[in-house]
This record gives C-alpha cells, sequence and structure tokens, in this order.
C-alpha cells in the first residue's frame, strides 16, 4: 500500500511540473488516502502483535 502512495505521490509531482494541476491535486490527494490507510494498518499489526506475545 505504501507503494502505491509512493507511485501517486511521483504522478503528481510530475502531473504538476507539466502544468496539469487537477490531476496533481487528484493523485496528491489519492497517495494522501493511501498513506493514512497505510499508517492505520501499521499500528493495528502493531498493537496485533503486542497482544499476541
Amino acid at each position: 500500500m505504501l507503494h502505491y502512495a509512493v507511485v501517486f505521490f511521483v504522478i503528481a509531482i510530475i502531473a504538476a511540473l507539466l502544468g496539469f494541476g487537477g490531476i496533481a491535486s487528484g493523485a496528491a490527494g489519492i497517495a494522501k488516502i493511501l498513506f493514512i490507510v497505510f499508517l492505520v494498518l501499521a499500528v493495528v499489526s502493531l498493537v496485533a502483535n503486542l497482544i499476541k506475545k
């Protein structure tokens, strides 16, 4: 999931450099959502492993 967030972030940067503001903001929004989902899943996994031990 983190990989996809980075991919969308790179797409947003390239689109912004080429002047496609709408596409850049959309890709940045998707990257932000994917990164937040990644963080939530990472924390849940960490807590689950701590409880399991």
